[in-house]
């Protein structure tokens, strides 16, 4: 950025020309397998996020190693990586100044290149029907820390019995969270009966737990999206991420 302010100032280049390779300068490109958008914390306030599991493990080390090669390299997140994999960077990556930070439940990982820590600007509540659920939850729950929310946990917590239930709202509720997470397999009815009780936002996760019909989570997805109870956003089916990313915009737009 230095040399092409320099060039700016010394008239080697017109402005239009400086805005267009300053932009240039925010994506990485690594070895044609994949471009790292390296200045995204800064643009939207969430770190790069790399998706794991399609991914060739030699393909997956090598963009790593080349991000944290950059100039400046921020936080890194890798979703959906076992703890094979997990392991498997460890010993590959030679790095002395990273932290890894692995959620063994929520099979995601974060590369630390540095280790603020910020007071939690807001309260992110975070709920599963069944046990089943916990590793959609789990996966939700690091990206709210991450994106500077605390998270308060209530898991198992179904309409098979959901007497669990009320008590458990109440209480986050009182916590003043601003936003709730609800993760659900086989029928998907929790976020509808969590979204009758609540006045803040719901952010409804189809998890593909189930079987017969309901496999996959196909029928999960369906239910939250024709829910009769109103203030329901969805995801797609097991995507802790994309609700917790969406969660942390509705904070941090308040």
């Amino acid at each position: 950025m230095r040399e092409i302010l320099e060039k700016l100032i010394n008239e080697e280049i017109d402005i239009k020309t400086a805005e267009n390779l300053i932009k240039s300068q925010n994506i990485l490109e690594v070895d044609e397998i994949a471009k790292f958008d390296s200045k995204r914390q800064d643009r939207t306030g969430f770190p790069e996020a790399v998706f794991a599991p399609s991914k060739d493990y030699e393909d997956l080390l090598l963009i790593i190693k080349r991000y944290f090669e950059s100039e400046s390299p921020q936080n890194l997140i890798i979703t959906k990586l076992t703890p094979d994999r997990y392991e498997m960077l460890l010993d590959d990556l030679d790095f002395d100044n990273l932290i890894f930070d692995y959620n063994r439940k929520g099979q995601i990982l974060v590369i630390r290149a540095n280790e603020d820590k910020t007071e939690a600007i807001a309260k992110v509540g975070i709920i599963t029907a069944g046990t089943s659920d916990i590793n959609i939850a789990e996966e939700a729950k690091v990206i709210v820390e991450e994106g500077g929310c605390e998270a308060i946990t209530s898991y198992d917590i179904g309409v098979a019995g959901i007497h669990r239930l009320f008590p458990q709202i109440a209480y986050m509720i009182k916590e003043g969270v601003k936003v709730l997470i609800v993760c659900a397999g086989m029928e998907g009815a929790l976020p509808s009966v969590v979204a009758g009780l609540v006045d803040i936002p719901v952010i409804a996760v189809p998890t593909s737990v189930g079987y017969g019909v309901g496999e996959g989570g196909r029928v999960a997805l369906d239910s939250m999206l024709q829910s009769c109870a109103p203030g329901i956003a969805v995801v797609n089916i097991d995507n802790g991420f994309g609700a917790a990313v969406f969660a942390l915009t509705i904070v941090k737009s308040r």
